[in-house]
């Protein structure tokens, strides 16, 4: 089972980054549908697809800071921000960067989590885009939304390769406007 495309006027290459996405039904527990970007990563064709989109929607835009959400922004990050010439900020769950954090607590379905970065990683007034593999409840990147606007950065936009949106995750984002390639109906 792969995941489902966005129809709409979209990419050509959206298609074939969709199939390649594996849907493991229950993992990691009954009734989730989880989406496996691992198989998107071992297809070269639909993974340099992915990083080219991104590459070319934000070349050129004056951003600076490609901040991505620990696990799987560390994946999608790098790249990007290495095309673009930003720099990369991890932006990490607690206790996993060296050296002084500032951090942000959000909301889990039971208790809460924080997101790190380092102090000083960004300056005020930066540009920056947030990067993750998938919205789902929006927790996280709205926190890494609001960890980077303390600190004085503007957020151009987050984005996402998967987005789940019976979760409602967009709503969490306030203002920050959302980019994602796959629309998927997998709870």
């Amino acid at each position: 089972m792969a995941a489902v495309a966005k129809v709409d006027g979209q990419d050509p290459r959206i298609p074939k980054i969709a199939s390649s996405i594996r849907v493991i039904p229950d993992f990691p527990k009954p009734g989730i549908m989880f989406q496996d970007i691992t198989t998107l990563l071992l297809d070269t064709e639909a993974f340099k697809d992915t990083i080219d989109i991104f590459v070319e929607r934000y070349k050129g835009k004056g951003i600076s800071v490609v901040a991505g959400v620990e696990a799987r922004g560390f994946i999608f990050g790098p790249p990007i921000a290495l095309a673009i010439g930003a720099k990369f900020v991890p932006m990490r769950k607690p206790k996993k960067l060296p050296g002084k954090v500032i951090s942000e607590e959000y909301s889990l379905e039971y208790g809460t989590d924080k997101i790190e970065m380092h102090v000083g990683a960004v300056e005020p007034g930066e540009r920056a885009i947030i990067i993750d593999d998938l919205i789902a409840t929006g927790g996280t990147l709205a926190a890494a939304i609001r960890l980077l606007e303390r600190v004085g950065v503007k957020i151009v936009e987050c984005a996402c390769v998967i987005e789940l949106p019976e979760l409602k995750g967009r709503e969490k984002l306030g203002e920050a406007p959302l980019f994602i390639l796959v629309t998927s109906d997998a709870a």
